[in-house]
């Protein structure tokens, strides 16, 4: 059954599946599409150059499939991202 997605929606797919550290089962949580169905949108919303970039670089990527990340990385945020304090943001 294919799923209908409003422009909106397609934009937010697409930027999960791009993000590194998104895993596809995020995507599937929060879109209820699998792995699979979020290549087909890429490969249909994507030029196919981009798209062959794209696969390439999550293919068998740790932070992209949930069975390969380690028990360690259940969280989202990037290790290199500041801390914010009090609505200020942390300095160097």
């Amino acid at each position: 059954m294919k799923k209908e997605f409003t422009e909106r929606e397609l934009d937010r797919i697409i930027e999960m599946a791009w993000e590194d550290r998104t895993p596809f089962d995020a995507i599937q949580f929060q879109f209820g599409i699998s792995e699979q169905e979020t290549i087909e949108i890429m490969r249909r919303e994507m030029k196919p150059s981009s798209f062959r970039m794209w696969r390439k670089r999550v293919q068998g990527r740790q932070t992209k499939h949930s069975a390969l990340r380690s028990a360690d990385s259940t969280r989202f945020k990037s290790t290199r991202q500041r801390q914010i304090t009090g609505n200020k943001i942390s300095k160097r």
